[in-house]
């Protein structure tokens, strides 16, 4: 294992002694999230203008009512799997944003170009739009998808630890594209209603809207998760790992690829093409990846029942915190009772930063006992710690009372020895439960797990690896 990199400087010195210098104008936060916030909007822009042509302003509100109805209930599914580990809402956003408006841009701009150079070349539109449909959609679409999931995971990278955040961003990033995509396709279906006159059922904005959205609202999702899948492989593996790092992410948007080709030439496979492959492929892989995503959430869930008690055992968490941490359902107590008993929505909110920020630090010494952790390991580690103290006051009534709600009783055997205090030895006086916050508080050393934390310090030091 690496050796640890040197502890934070002091508050009242975060230079360390050394002479900072300005960032350019372009390196600063403001100017990078300004930049990006406006080729969204100019990109959103642009694509309504693009969908509103091809529509018309009737069909687009249309196609815009029937493309949102899925959104929500696969923002919520995608959100579900990661209450573990939840990442900021800021991440979906852009995920979300970026799917529907640059992603789609992208594509729509791409494949038509595409098509019609291949429609030229070949003096042949049909041939020309099979081939756009299967080969050149599928890389274009895939790639500008991939493209987000990239970005978070170079840009936000602390935010990123695993599969189940590379399936979230991944996820996302497909719906806001097939919420575009959706638009798209119901309001020309719809135009098309209007020029034909069919209504009902047996109209092509009917059929459209059954395929697209009731059969197959996962279809986007499912291709790009491949891609978040591989990202997420990479995130777990260590940095010395440059290869895997690199191959496992193309070889999951290669998956994706392949996966979105078959979808799209399904209809090339005669009558009833479609359903054979959505029965025979596209329901399986649905299934086999929603177990594995599961899978991967409840081992999200063991990874932090047995890397906290070793925070435990030093003075940071009380013994069964590590346990209420690991139950989704106790959490979900401590929620609700800090809501309705210590504060309204601020300690509820408390409760749930705390939980969050536990199952980091359970994430990141997995990593560190594994040999996987980055240089700044000891400096996430306190920066977690610091905020898990911050909050402990609110968060460890709550889940003390979940622990006492949701926990089934445990009998307790008394030994066949005689008992004198703890551990055989004379009753000690009473220690204070947790150590006296000082009005200035100092970074303290590491000591060796102390038992009892004292109180000239703000809270417990602990090195996991220094034992």
């Amino acid at each position: 294992m690496a050796t640890c990199p040197p502890y934070p400087t002091h508050p009242g010195d975060p230079t360390g002694g050394a002479v900072l210098r300005h960032a350019h104008w372009w390196q600063r936060k403001w100017v990078r999230y300004g930049a990006l916030i406006m080729l969204l909007a100019l990109s959103g822009l642009v694509i309504l203008a693009l969908v509103r042509q091809q529509t018309g302003t009737q069909g687009f509100l249309v196609g815009l009512g029937l493309a949102v109805l899925p959104v929500p209930l696969l923002i919520a599914a995608f959100r579900w799997l990661d209450r573990v580990e939840p990442g900021p809402w800021r991440n979906l956003l852009f995920a979300f944003a970026w799917g529907a408006c640059a992603a789609a841009l992208i594509a729509i701009i791409a494949n038509s170009f595409a098509t019609k150079w291949i429609a030229t070349a070949t003096a042949d539109p049909s041939s020309a739009d099979t081939l756009g449909a299967t080969v050149i959609a599928p890389i274009v679409e895939e790639s500008a998808k991939a493209a987000a999931v990239l970005l978070v995971f170079l840009f936000r990278r602390r935010d990123f630890t695993g599969i189940v955040d590379g399936v979230v961003i991944a996820g996302v990033t497909a719906t806001g594209f097939a919420f575009t995509e959706n638009i798209l396709y119901l309001g020309t279906a719809f135009g098309t209603d209007q020029l034909s006159g069919d209504r009902g059922i047996a109209s092509v904005t009917a059929a459209t809207f059954f395929v697209r959205v009731v059969m197959s609202p996962f279809a986007h999702p499912l291709f790009t998760v491949l891609t978040g899948i591989g990202f997420g492989i990479s995130a777990l593996s260590a940095e010395r790992q440059h290869i895997r790092r690199v191959l496992v992410p193309l070889s999951g948007l290669l998956l994706a690829m392949g996966m979105h080709a078959t979808w799209n030439g399904s209809s090339t496979f005669g009558e009833y093409g479609f359903f054979a492959v959505y029965a025979m492929f596209m329901v399986p892989a649905f299934a086999l990846l929603t177990w594995l995503v599961i899978w991967t959430r409840q081992r999200e869930l063991r990874t932090v029942r047995e890397e906290l008690p070793a925070y435990a055992v030093a003075g940071w968490l009380t013994p069964t915190e590590p346990y209420v941490l690991g139950s989704m359902r106790a959490r979900r107590v401590a929620r609700e009772y800090a809501r309705r008993q210590l504060g309204g929505r601020p300690a509820g909110r408390a409760v749930a930063q705390y939980e969050a920020y536990a199952t980091s630090l359970a994430f990141l010494r997995r990593r560190g006992r594994l040999g996987r952790a980055n240089a700044d390991f000891v400096v996430r580690e306190r920066e977690l710690l610091h905020e898990l103290w911050r909050r402990r006051d609110v968060a460890r009534q709550a889940l003390d009372h979940a622990a006492r709600t949701t926990a089934p009783p445990v009998p307790v055997v008394a030994p066949p020895w005689p008992v004198y205090g703890v551990y055989g030895y004379p009753t000690q006086p009473a220690q204070p439960a947790y150590p006296v916050q000082p009005v200035h508080p100092v970074h303290p050393v590491h000591p060796v797990h102390p038992v009892h934390p004292q109180p000239t310090v703000p809270y417990p030091a602990y090195n996991p690896y220094r034992t």
